[in-house]
């Protein structure tokens, strides 16, 4: 082979590649496999970074965590956080200003925009996050893990022009790559992508996230970073009747999760009333988080060396409880002033202390049969991440591959339902879609809706051929539109603004010649703009009464610049949503 054909065959290659894996699932799979690893080696990566920190900043033995200290140096307690959090309010201050756009996480991009996420945005994400955990701020670290994971995923699908589902799917898999690594529970993070970031569960999309989910904790576990399983002492059977104080511990779960993420709301609302300017907002978070670990190590972090140190540890009920308002207050201040991160590991081990909690409380009632403190924490822990963040499936595997026990992962399942129906109900939000709500974005889950947005008025109007002005006499007006030469026609006033639509054959039956035009116009206030989507376009029609209506650029200049029919809009979006059904049964 010539040099010539050789360097045509190595520049042809990438496109060869993209042909496979649009054509070809597996290929896809294999793409998947690829995400995986790098979401796993994304989260042994940012895992070293804050352990190092934790290590040199707070002058750790090695191999301890931070939250399981019994102690820390009250000075570096306090001036970490402090310190911290001011390197990282300027910094935020100084992107924000660089970046006018805000960071998009992996459920509003597969929700609003097909999975497509910039790789830049995820490695701020990932690296804020890692900061914010390692000077001790009380934040979970998935928010990283999956930003990392599924930024990276986003990245390689665009650069192979996966189409919009197949995006979305992959940027599922490299958030079940990282959750499936750090947790090492590749049931757990598979669901985790399914459940939260891709938002419906389909036989087709299932075995790529599942790959993705076994590579990425493969990856992290030869590498040496595996997170160990639960040592917490648990029945070997759970008896009937105590179902019904587990759906008790589940239902208060569910309150509790409200009550969290209600406190988070308060503690952001507080700070932006103040006059506090928003790169000091967490060097002030960082001071709560440094008195309460000042207090009590616990408080700080995510909390993830402290729950596989001390869920099967005894502690007197008072310190329980005690431990558990710091760990909620620090998480509230943490993620309100600003410090960046998730509540999923935050949430685990608050879960685990409220199941403290409600063993205390069972264990004086005379009607309740005795059961190990560590199986109240295990359903707890389970049950509040669920009111949290949502996905009971996800939970539920995390239960059974941390414990090995299926016993009490049926215990778990039913706890995290009873928990995700009572936040749906009391609530009707996660934390990751509230807060989205807040910002005003109607997202209740990751399910792609992002299509609706794109189908809009100014994609699907037709030009207004013929248009005529109000003052236009009727019968100047028959004869240049005969009947049967269209069914409606746009009428503008004298400054060429939208007045309303005339109908030929009401034109063709009205007597007098002094009319003009303006005597049966309709719908002059009822008009669709270009950006309207095709549901807004629809409930315009309903409140219309009518069959077609006119596009105009503005409310205030009103200049025609087409029309819309109810019946083409109703067939392009059931079009739509018969396509979007066919991706996600895989036909």
């Amino acid at each position: 082979m010539s040099d010539r054909s050789a360097t045509s065959s190595l520049l042809q290659a990438p496109k060869l590649l993209r042909a496979l894996v649009r054509a070809d699932e597996v290929w896809l799979a294999l793409l998947a496999t690829v995400v995986g690893v790098f979401g796993g080696f994304g989260v042994v990566v940012i895992n070293f970074i804050t352990t190092m920190m934790h290590t040199v900043l707070f002058h750790l033995p090695p191999g301890q965590g931070l939250s399981e200290s019994k102690a820390l140096d009250p000075v570096r307690a306090l001036a970490v956080p402090v310190l911290g959090g001011l390197v990282l309010g300027l910094s935020m201050a100084v992107l924000a200003r660089l970046r006018t756009h805000h960071l998009v996480d992996p459920i509003e991009a597969n929700a609003l925009y097909g999975g497509r996420m910039s790789l830049r945005d995820s490695l701020i994400v990932a690296v804020q996050t890692a900061w914010s955990n390692g000077v001790g701020a009380s934040v979970g670290m998935e928010a990283g893990y999956a930003q990392l994971g599924s930024g990276i995923a986003s990245w390689v699908g665009r650069n192979f022009r996966l189409r919009r589902n197949d995006l979305r799917v992959l940027v599922g898999c490299g958030a079940a790559a990282a959750i499936g690594g750090a947790f090492n529970a590749p049931l757990c993070g598979a669901f985790y992508g399914i459940e939260l970031v891709i938002g419906i569960y389909s036989i087709a999309t299932l075995p790529f996230v599942v790959l993705a989910a076994l590579a990425g904790t493969l990856t992290v576990q030869i590498l040496g970073f595996a997170s160990p399983p639960l040592n917490v002492l648990l029945p070997l059977d759970v008896p009937h009747d105590e179902y019904g104080i587990v759906l008790v511990e589940g239902v208060a779960c569910g309150i509790g999760g409200i009550v969290i993420m209600r406190g988070v709301t308060l503690v952001e609302a507080a700070f932006r009333r103040s006059r506090i300017p928003l790169w000091g907002r967490p060097m002030l978070g960082g001071l709560v988080v440094g008195v309460f670990g000042i207090v009590t190590p616990k408080a700080m972090s995510s909390g993830h060396s402290a729950l596989h140190t001390y869920i099967d540890f005894s502690f007197p009920f008072l310190v329980v409880l005690g431990i558990l308002v710091a760990k909620a207050v620090a998480s509230a201040f943490s993620i309100g002033a600003g410090f960046r991160g998730g509540l999923f590991f935050a949430s685990l081990f608050l879960g685990a202390l409220f199941g403290k909690v409600f063993a205390g409380i069972c264990g004086v009632m005379p009607f309740v049969a005795y059961m190990p403190a560590g199986f109240y924490a295990v359903v707890g822990m389970s049950g509040l991440a669920s009111a949290i963040v949502g996905g009971p499936m996800t939970m539920t595997f995390l239960a059974l591959e941390s414990t090995q026990n299926f016993a009490v992962t049926m215990a778990v399942l039913a706890a995290s339902i009873a928990a995700t129906i009572t936040v749906r109900r009391l609530f009707g939000y996660s934390f990751a879609t509230w807060r989205f709500h807040l910002r005003g974005e109607n997202i209740r889950s990751a399910v792609d809706v992002g299509w609706i947005h794109s189908l809009t008025v100014g994609r699907m109007m037709r030009p207004a051929t013929v248009t005529v002005q109000a003052r236009m006499s009727l019968a100047a007006f028959r004869q240049d539109v005969p009947l049967g030469a269209t069914q409606r026609v746009v009428v503008t006033d004298e400054t060429g603004r939208y007045a309303g639509i005339v109908y030929p054959p009401e034109a063709a039956a009205m007597n007098g010649e002094s009319l003009t035009v303006a005597a049966i116009l309709h719908h002059g206030e009822h008009f669709l703009l270009p950006g309207m989507n095709v549901k807004e376009a629809l409930a315009m029609f309903e409140t219309a009464e009518a069959d077609a209506l006119a596009v105009v650029d503005g409310a205030e200049t009103r200049r025609v610049l087409g029309v819309l029919t109810e019946q083409y809009a109703l067939r392009r979006y059931s079009e739509e949503l018969d396509r979007r059904r066919k991706e996600m049964s895989g036909e």
